[in-house]
């Protein structure tokens, strides 16, 4: 089959800038290997706008002009947008199937001849929100139950068949190259001395809700309270800090409260590192901290960090709550300083790796092979669906109202994922308690609760109509 795939990411040969890429040279590799000629369309970068290859059936081509550097990819002038649509639907014309990666490209009527499959990769950015509410294909990947549930409760609302057409396909990892490896070629990147002090890992992008505060404030507990004096924390520079004065920015920002907290001697900032060096890169590493509010969709540092034998301790934000249950894994919830330092201080101080039975959950639910074989099942099957056809529900004294995959009841409060904050409210825990499976404004009227106060925990995001 002739295949084409699209991401409005730029692309290259080893590097990869995140998750999504990651996985996206995963599947289409596959299909490669398997014989389908494979197009990958990108964006075109100055640094990424020769074409390549990941296999020798699978060409990317990085021709796609969109705005250039992340975010508002889609910040650009029509002439430029124009000849995207024109690019795409070309590729297409000669197409078997087409695989949009991350559900960014925002023009369903160009797909709506050929058996489509889209894959949604966050819960956060505008352009794949977008493309999960102009969803017009015939499969929809989603790659956790968290997202699933999470496009289900919104824009599946208004499509009676939208559930109909979704699939969760996990990330799978490749545990053959995620695990304990010893330090070798990444010492040329970071140059620290492997065992002689413990090691930090922040392996997230430089954005203010991946936690790169939360992990200085923890650093700070560990070197001033816990007395790891000569801790070292890795944190990876971005791509894209040549091109963004707003990037530059925030890195200075970053860089004086590092200073304000006295701990110069203990940030390590480095080159981005190639997937080839990763396992070393994990492998060296006491602790992995992933302490931010980013609503993730499946949060890949944490479990390839467990594979390579270091214990990872991210907060319960979306996805988190679902992969590993909380007796495999460390986890906090968000802002919790206190705790993540005092089991990160328990950790390091024990010489601690990631447990056999960990290791076999992980093995055994999230493996590359099931990913892969999953995707390629998917995309080859594909078959016309038709359209989605859109229905408005009206709220009225029907409607039954639930609280929504995006909050889940802590002891600090209703945590809501996309507010990164806790309600203390007495009166909507009584009421989710009372009516675990949903009720209406005339059940809440039972518990001294009246129609505005529904309404406006709705409003607020905290309780989603159900479909």
């Amino acid at each position: 089959m002739k295949i084409v795939a699209f991401c409005i990411n730029p692309l290259f040969p080893d590097l990869v800038m995140g998750g999504a890429t990651k996985h996206l040279k995963s599947i289409a590799t596959h299909l490669g290997e398997l014989g389908h000629d494979v197009t990958v369309l990108a964006t075109r970068r100055a640094d990424s706008s020769e074409p390549f290859r990941w296999h020798e059936n699978v060409q990317v081509l990085p021709i796609l002009r969109f705005h250039q550097p992340f975010p508002q990819p889609y910040a650009a002038p029509a002439y430029d947008l124009a000849a995207i649509l024109q690019d795409v639907g070309e590729y297409l014309e000669g197409a078997d199937r087409f695989y949009m990666h991350d559900g960014e490209f925002l023009f369903p009527y160009a797909y709506e001849h050929i058996p489509t499959v889209v894959s949604l990769r966050d819960n956060v950015y505008p352009e794949t929100l977008q493309g999960g509410f102009l969803f017009q294909g015939d499969h929809l990947v989603l790659i956790s139950e968290y997202a699933r549930q999470y496009f289900l409760q919104t824009a599946g609302r208004f499509f009676p068949d939208y559930e109909k057409r979704t699939v969760v396909i996990h990330n799978g990892v490749d545990w053959e190259h995620f695990k304990p490896t010893a330090a070798g070629k990444i010492l040329d990147l970071i140059p620290i001395q492997p065992g002689a002090y413990p090691v930090v890992l922040h392996p997230h992008r430089p954005e203010e809700s991946k936690g790169i505060r939360e992990t200085i404030a923890v650093v700070d507990l560990l070197v001033h309270q816990y007395g790891f004096s000569d801790l070292k924390a890795l944190v990876p520079n971005w791509l894209d800090l040549t091109f963004s004065a707003e990037l530059r920015a925030f890195y200075e920002e970053i860089q004086g409260e590092i200073t304000r907290r006295g701990l110069n001697d203990n940030f390590v900032f480095h080159g981005w590192v190639p997937q080839s060096l990763m396992p070393e890169y994990y492998s060296l590493g006491s602790v992995t901290l992933a302490l931010g509010s980013f609503v993730e969709s499946f949060g890949n540092s944490v479990y390839e960090s467990l594979g390579c034998g270091t214990p990872s301790i991210p907060v319960r934000i979306s996805s988190h709550r679902e992969i590993l249950p909380e007796t495999l894994i460390d986890k906090v919830d968000f802002g919790d300083i206190e705790t993540a330092a005092h089991i990160a201080a328990q950790v390091i101080g024990e010489k601690r790796r990631t447990s056999p039975e960990t290791l076999a959950y992980l093995h055994e639910h999230y493996s590359v092979d099931q990913q892969r074989d999953a995707y390629a099942d998917v995309i080859l099957n594909a078959r016309r669906s038709g359209e989605l056809k859109y229905k408005l529900s009206p709220i009225g004294d029907q409607t039954r109202f639930m609280l929504p995959i995006w909050c889940y009841p802590s002891a600090r409060g209703i945590y809501h994922d996309f507010r990164s904050d806790y309600l203390q409210s007495v009166s909507l825990n009584a009421l989710v308690a009372a009516f675990p499976q949903g009720f209406t404004f005339a059940e809440a009227q039972t518990q001294g609760i009246g129609r505005d106060d529904v309404l406006n925990w709705y409003r607020e995001g905290y309780l989603t109509p159900q479909p």
